[in-house]
């Protein structure tokens, strides 16, 4: 290729992703940015504070500046000055927060029909300016997307991608020398870490061994098929960073058994049987602040184990009618996704074979005393994040995120403790809160900025708002995030969330589909 012709195929490739960028819905980034007046809910724990102007320069923060307080003129003479080529943004009578950190975050599947430009507008039009990939598509597949939203080239998060243990492997990992050699080659192609399924003891010593020594980091989803083997407290005392959902944790608590007391008919492979029993499982375990629950809870601690509970990827097995008639689906739902829902014998956590009562009562249990597990490890000091697991049993991309919000708050947290495990907690998990994760001088222009106070509400956060009565008796939609902004680039929130309506509308009219309730 001669060189004019590579020059002017460089410049395409640039121009290109600068087009898209500096659209109606993602501008910037600009060599500097000043938010102006905001109420600043940071990611430490700190109370919100207000009014800051917050200056951002080549999308490094450079001033966090109290320029007065409530109800009082702001002396504009001491406030930052914006330069030449600079934006502002007035965020008077707003909230700022620092980006949000999607720890469970698939981007899309085949199966759903849910491809990443869908996908990727809904996290960003809630706030969620990071995502660790827990293996999808292959590590060649988010590598790329990976370094194309670092680019500024497609409208994206964040992404650190984690390859499922095995994942690409051409023959099974039956040994530790395999395991140890995938490691390595995982590391090479450019991954962030590992996601693990669990596996023979030995096979997982040596995986994770392996992979603390290049300095990558590690989640686990300690499926059924290894967990009698391998629980969660041999994961982390092996040097496993994090893990994912709550399989793992109660098999750790046994004091009376060492298996789940499965019926004598069960069949992993029947998703029925599968989450049936699951929803009995926790009860199974040693009873909250019972010695041995209390030695399990501080030994994760000591060892800095970081829980991902990912609560709302579970909430329709304690109320199926509520995951199933979440007002969002009818706008933002894909027909091929609203499909993959449906009760199913093939589609993974499409169990509604005969779902009812009793089921739903023994998961309401169940999450009891999960959240007594996950508020109390908080409480000691223990690191808790927010993963949302969407594009399954019915939890929507970015959508899904909100409600894992409120389900923290269900199980204790304070408000501000459920920012900070939305933001600083799942930085400091994946190793980047040098990066993000808090709103600090030297730190990356990751935020969230939003009309309505949070705090008192966390539903403001949803896409489609929260309901309020206005002093002449009207209802309003109020909230909704108005601005995410990703690594110094500015997202109208409001308009990728009607981009991603108009995907739907279009596939629907293609199909001429319409959402329907199971047999009907």
């Amino acid at each position: 290729m001669n060189k004019l012709l590579y020059c002017y195929l460089l410049l395409s490739c640039f121009w290109a992703g600068a087009q898209e960028i500096n659209s109606s819905t993602a501008q910037g980034p600009y060599s500097q940015l000043i938010i102006r007046g905001a109420t600043l809910i940071n990611g430490n724990g700190a109370p919100p504070i207000g009014p800051v102007d917050i200056t951002v320069e080549n999308n490094i923060i450079v001033g966090v500046d109290v320029v007065g307080y409530p109800g009082v003129a702001i002396n504009e003479s001491k406030r930052p000055q914006l330069k030449s080529g600079g934006k502002e943004i007035n965020a008077q009578g707003q909230y700022v927060l620092p980006g949000f950190i999607d720890m469970h975050g698939h981007i899309g599947g085949e199966a759903q029909g849910a491809d990443w430009d869908y996908v990727f507008r809904l996290w960003l039009a809630h706030g969620v300016t990071t995502v660790r990939e827990p293996s999808g598509r292959g590590v060649e597949y988010a590598v790329k997307l990976k370094k194309q939203s670092a680019k500024n080239e497609i409208i994206a998060p964040r992404i650190l991608t984690y390859t499922g243990f095995g994942q690409g492997s051409k023959n099974p990992i039956s040994t530790a020398d395999q395991a140890r050699e995938w490691v390595r080659q995982n590391a090479k192609n450019g991954a962030d870490g590992i996601k693990f399924f669990g596996a023979d003891p030995k096979i997982m010593t040596a995986a994770l061994e392996e992979n603390k020594k290049l300095g990558l980091r590690s989640a686990c989803h300690h499926a059924q098929l290894s967990v009698a083997r391998w629980n969660a407290l041999h994961s982390a005392r092996a040097g496993l960073t994090s893990m994912e959902h709550w399989y793992g944790l109660p098999e750790a608590l046994f004091d009376d058994r060492t298996v789940q007391n499965y019926p004598l008919d069960y069949n992993y492979q029947n998703e029925q049987h599968r989450f049936g029993e699951a929803g009995k499982l926790w009860k199974q375990a040693a009873a909250p602040y019972s010695p041995h629950w209390n030695n399990v809870m501080n030994e994760l601690i000591d060892l800095d184990f970081t829980l991902v509970p990912t609560f709302n990827i579970y909430e329709a097995s304690r109320d199926l009618h509520r995951a199933r008639r979440a007002e969002w689906h009818e706008d933002y739902t894909l027909p091929s996704l609203w499909r993959f829902y449906q009760p199913s014998k093939i589609s993974h956590g499409s169990y509604w074979h005969f779902w009812g009562t009793e089921e739903e009562v023994a998961w309401k249990e169940n999450f009891k005393l999960w959240m007594t597990f996950i508020n109390e490890y908080k409480n000691r000091g223990g690191r808790v994040t927010t993963g949302s697991d969407s594009g399954f049993i019915f939890q929507l991309y970015g959508f899904a995120y909100v409600r894992e919000l409120e389900l923290l708050r269900e199980a204790g947290f304070h408000p501000l403790e459920v920012i900070r495990a939305a933001t600083l907690n799942g930085a400091e998990a994946l190793g980047i809160d040098a990066q993000t994760g808090s709103i600090e001088i030297g730190k990356e222009a990751d935020f969230v900025i939003v009309e309505e106070n949070p705090l008192q509400n966390l539903k403001v956060l949803y896409g489609t708002g929260a309901i309020k009565l206005t002093e002449n008796n009207e209802v309003v939609r109020v909230g909704g995030v108005k601005y995410t902004i990703r690594q110094g680039v500015i997202y109208d929130a409001k308009k990728l969330l009607s981009e991603v309506k108009e995907m739907v509308a279009t596939a629907k009219q293609k199909e001429n589909f319409t959402i329907t309730q199971p047999g009907y």
